[in-house]
């Protein structure tokens, strides 16, 4: 062992423990060290108690099947609907909270706040114009989109008609998006015109055109959020043939009510595929009852998220990290989950806690860099 293994080891010892204040255990969702018992001795119908978080149309026969391995299942013969999961089940008594406070980059730009009213009325409108589009259950959709509204409704509006999505992260290359829409096979694409990012406009458009150049397959159709459009900061695109603004589209289905269907739980909710940084990028299937269940509870015993809370999560929904906790979790729990488009550190390096103040968020859930730089 080297003299630098030595002082690294030395380093790991020293770690500080930090116990929660009593008034914190008080309030806690799960405060009961026995569910660390309760996951030893009682697996896999410890898992339960997650299921329970949801509502299901069809309730499931087995918590777990393992007969199969690797291809483990879980929740088997149930079958529920991720979106109405979201939304639907909130409305009479979370009507008109927020579901959603999304906060552009631009500070002297009006930022956007959804009811869970409004965001169901969105979410079936366009579940109505993709569906009438052609999708269907089982199409994947992708979606190329930065930190926008428009990336959960149409999220959950896939989720609504059994379409899985595809988000692939806004910063990744053209070439990333024709690798990952080949691999899946995906022949439509919901994507934007722009964003901004540390104070300028971004054609994103552009990139997602290139992209498509590189699909193999025909993409019969790409929606585009015109997020620049309003700000005139756009870079004067004309739609090319199969490519429809979202606005227009939705337009079309105002007042739309989409029913929700059914998906067996072990129906594929989403395909997120890894970075490909040490080889080609691999799909990763998450399936609806299984993955809803997970990111319900840890929401809800990890995160100490409630209802009442406005829960704030800095992560990029390009990632697991946001699909979990920005999107799926915290809507399933019925709070409000709050959207930032912009980086932590423009324009002030103490731009989350500026939000945080703003808003009154409860919870801040965000990387260690981010707290270093602010």
């Amino acid at each position: 062992m080297g003299e630098e293994d030595t002082e690294l080891e030395a380093r790991l010892e020293a770690q500080d423990v930090f116990e929660p204040p009593e008034s914190f255990v008080e309030q806690a969702n799960v405060a009961d060290p026995g569910v660390y018992e309760e996951f030893d001795e009682n697996w896999p119908g410890c898992w339960d108690a997650a299921a329970e978080m949801l509502d299901w149309e069809t309730e499931y026969d087995q918590t777990f099947d393992g007969s199969n391995p690797p291809f483990f299942e879980w929740f088997t013969g149930g079958e529920l609907n991720a979106s109405a999961n979201c939304l639907d089940r909130h409305l009479d008594e979370r009507g008109d909270e927020a579901a959603i406070e999304w906060v552009g980059e631009p500070t002297d730009e009006g930022n956007r706040t959804y009811t869970y009213e409004e965001l169901h009325r969105e979410v079936n409108e366009a579940a109505a114009a993709l569906r009438d589009l052609g999708v269907g259950e089982d199409d994947v959709v992708t979606m190329y989109m930065p930190m926008i509204p428009e990336l959960p409704i149409a999220m959950l509006a896939c989720a609504r008609i059994g379409a899985p999505h595809s988000v692939v992260f806004a910063g990744f290359s053209a070439d990333a998006l024709a690798t990952r829409m080949n691999a899946a096979d995906s022949e439509y694409l919901v994507t934007c015109d722009g964003y901004y990012r540390r104070g300028d406009p971004l054609d994103h458009l552009e990139k997602a055109n290139e992209g498509l150049a590189g699909v193999d397959h025909e993409v019969s159709d790409t929606v585009v959020v015109g997020r620049l459009a309003d700000n005139d900061d756009g870079f004067g695109h004309e739609l090319r043939d199969g490519q429809h603004d979202y606005d227009d589209l939705v337009a079309g289905y105002e007042g739309a009510e989409v029913e929700p269907v059914d998906r067996d739980a072990e129906d594929m909710l989403f395909l997120m595929y890894t970075s490909g940084t040490t080889g080609q990028p691999k799909g990763v299937k998450h399936t609806t009852g299984g993955y809803l269940s997970w990111a319900a509870w840890t929401s809800h015993a990890v995160l100490d998220i409630k209802p009442e809370d406005t829960y704030f999560c800095s992560a990029d929904i390009g990632w697991i990290t946001g699909h979990s906790y920005i999107v799926y979790g915290p809507l399933a729990l019925g709070t409000t989950t709050m959207m930032y488009e912009g980086t932590p550190d423009y324009p002030e390096r103490d731009r989350l806690w500026e939000i945080v103040e703003e808003y009154e968020a409860t919870q801040l859930y965000t990387a260690p860099t981010a707290i270093r730089a602010s």
